[in-house]
């Protein structure tokens, strides 16, 4: 009943259409109050606070670690030059990671293959993926209990062996580039000794006559042309010096001058030989859409480096137009004539002007 009498002078004083009443707690009384809600008084947020609780552990966090570094700095600069390389080089490889899992994600979406990429996508991803199959290398032998120790002494003691270009200084990139280059070297003649063995099984007198003379060009110390390599394509894509028809000492020679290790049977050494010129060929393609131009000087170099000259010591200018006559070769072959691509990683590159003897 006095529900209803509430309900009915609400009405009949005009009141406006809505809820008729509001329940309200009134500090000092045990029983609820009548009346409009009240706004809540609490403004701080658990967010805010706990974002506000870890930067400032941040910051101290940060403080801390930069008196250590001075700390190291000034009592043991060798050591201290040592931890900051290692610092560096896994935030480079964490920034290389975090890339290569963009460029990954970007071909899910859009459904590209390796060869669709950008020419930088793809030299990344190609990089990156020998650079982690190195560190997953150091990975597995650090497993066993207190290995790890060892695994640091090695790596401070053969750097070259055990590291990626990650972790190392910029003297040892020049004198580890100069040592692989010296050991890729070392595979040319014996190259160039199974190209001449193959001269006799050429069947077109003309082919036979092209081989001897760019073989002997090679032999005087002279660097061939793309004029040179181009006639003897039908040799390259075919018997004798197609890839299928090599034999195990060739490859395991071809396999040294591309730097991938000799030490396995004949049939991984034709699939990683034709997989990695393959590669090659495909990234020669995409750096053509792009254009020399575009790269900078460093580009330019590990682009001349990677496919057989010894681009460390060299101008910029004389590895630009030697880049640019790769690309002409590579960019004129199929893929029935690969072999030909392989042997001039060789060819154009042994006795190049300027380079070291």
């Amino acid at each position: 009943m006095a529900l209803s009498r509430v309900c009915w002078r609400r009405f009949s004083l005009g009141g406006p259409p809505g809820p008729f009443f509001s329940l309200r707690l009134q500090p000092g009384r045990r029983s609820p109050a009548w009346g409009p809600p009240r706004p809540s008084r609490l403004h701080l947020s658990s967010k805010v606070a706990l974002k506000s609780v870890f930067s400032s552990v941040m910051t101290k966090a940060k403080l801390v670690n930069d008196k250590y570094n001075r700390f190291l700095e000034r009592r043991f600069p060798r050591f201290y030059l040592v931890y900051s390389l290692f610092l560096q080089g896994f935030q480079m490889l964490w920034a290389d990671a975090k890339k290569a899992r963009r460029i990954k994600a970007l071909m899910a979406q859009q459904k590209l293959m390796f060869h669709q990429l950008s020419y930088r996508d793809m030299e990344h991803m190609r990089q990156f993926r020998r650079d982690i199959t190195k560190c997953l290398f150091l990975g597995i032998i650090s497993i066993p209990p207190f290995a790890n120790y060892l695994v640091f002494l090695l790596m401070y003691l053969f750097p070259r062996q055990l590291l990626i270009r990650h972790f190392w200084t910029s003297k040892q990139q020049m004198e580890f580039l100069d040592i692989y280059h010296a050991l890729r070297k070392r595979s040319h003649p014996e190259i160039l000794s199974c190209l001449e063995k193959a001269i006799p099984l050429v069947s077109d007198e003309a082919l036979r006559w092209h081989l001897t003379q760019l073989c002997t060009k090679v032999r005087n110390g002279a660097s061939p042309g793309v004029h040179d390599l181009q006639p003897l394509k039908e040799c390259f894509s075919d018997y004798p010096l197609n890839m299928v028809y090599l034999s195990t000492a060739h490859m395991k020679a071809l396999s040294r001058a591309m730097f991938l290790t000799p030490h396995l049977p004949s049939v991984l050494l034709r699939y990683r030989l034709r997989y990695h010129i393959t590669v090659l060929h495909q990234l020669d393609k995409a750096l053509k859409r792009l254009g020399i131009g575009q790269l900078t000087a460093q580009e330019i170099k590990s682009a001349c480096y990677l496919r057989g000259l010894d681009s460390t010591h060299l101008a910029e200018e004389k590895c630009q137009k030697w880049l640019k006559d790769w690309l002409q070769l590579s960019c004129s072959l199929r893929s029935s004539e690969m072999s030909l691509l392989l042997h001039a990683v060789v060819l154009l590159s042994t006795s190049y002007p300027g380079t070291r003897r």
